[in-house]
C-alpha cells in the first residue's frame, strides 16, 4: 500500500516527538495495538533518526520522518528506513531530494501561492500547516475550491474534538496530530495509556 492510500485508509497520522530512541519499539507496539500502524517521527530531537530506524525494523508500523527541512535530513531519513517525508513548508530542494530517492513527500502549504508552487513541482498531496492558526477547516475548504486536484493532510493545532471537522472535507485524506501520542506519556513509559488514546482516536474516526 502506498503512502497516500495508507493515509486514506487510516485517516490519522500520529505526530511523534521521541526524546529517547529506546521508546521507539514500545511505541510501535502501542500504535499497532491501538489500531493505527503509521507514525510521523519528527526531526525535533537528536534521537529522531535512530528512533525511525528502530520503528522501521519493528515491522508493524509504517514510519515516516517529520519536520524535515533540509536535503541532508531527507538523506538521513531514507538511511533510517523512513517510508515518507513530511516538511512544515515547501522547499524545492527537499522535494527534489525526495523525488531523487523515490520517497513520498508531504510538504507544507497554507496559501494559494504555496499550493501553486507545489503543483509546479509535481506535488498534489500537501500538509496544510499550521492548520489551527491558518483558518482551520474553513480555510482548507476554501483552498480546495480552485485546486480540486489537491489533497490535504491538515496538521497543527488539531485535537480529538476538531479532527472530525477536517475529515468531513472530501479533499482531506487524513489529519496529523499528537493528542494520541503525548510526549510526556511516552517519556514516562506510559505505553498502555498511549495505546488506549490511539484506540479511542481510531474509534472516533470510524464513527
Amino acid at each position: 500500500m502506498d503512502t497516500p492510500e495508507l493515509l486514506r485508509t487510516h485517516r490519522l497520522v500520529p505526530v511523534v516527538v521521541l526524546d529517547d530512541a529506546a521508546s521507539a519499539e514500545p511505541l510501535a507496539d502501542a500504535l499497532a495495538t491501538g489500531g493505527l500502524p503509521i507514525a510521523e517521527v519528527t526531526f525535533r530531537t537528536p534521537a529522531a533518526a535512530e528512533a525511525i530506524a528502530r520503528m522501521a525494523a519493528h515491522g508493524g508500523v509504517t514510519v515516516g520522518a517529520g519536520t524535515v527541512t533540509t536535503p541532508d535530513q531527507v538523506d538521513a531519513a531514507v538511511r533510517a528506513g523512513a517510508r515518507f517525508v513530511v516538511s512544515p513548508g515547501f522547499s524545492a530542494a527537499v522535494v527534489r531530494r525526495c523525488q531523487e530517492h523515490g520517497i513520498f513527500v508531504l510538504p507544507g502549504a497554507s496559501t494559494a501561492t504555496e499550493v501553486m508552487t507545489a503543483l509546479e513541482a509535481g506535488v498534489t498531496v500537501l500538509k496544510f500547516f499550521p492548520a489551527g492558526s491558518s483558518g482551520g477547516a474553513a480555510a482548507v475548504s476554501a483552498l480546495s475550491a480552485p485546486f480540486r486536484q489537491v489533497s490535504f493532510v491538515p496538521t497543527g493545532g488539531i485535537d480529538a474534538d476538531s479532527a472530525a471537522d477536517y475529515l468531513a472535507l472530501p479533499s482531506v485524506l487524513a489529519v496529523g496530530g499528537s493528542w494520541m501520542v503525548p510526549r510526556a506519556a511516552i517519556a514516562a513509559g506510559e505505553f498502555g495509556r498511549v495505546a488506549d488514546l490511539v484506540a479511542a482516536s481510531v474509534a472516533a474516526v470510524a464513527r
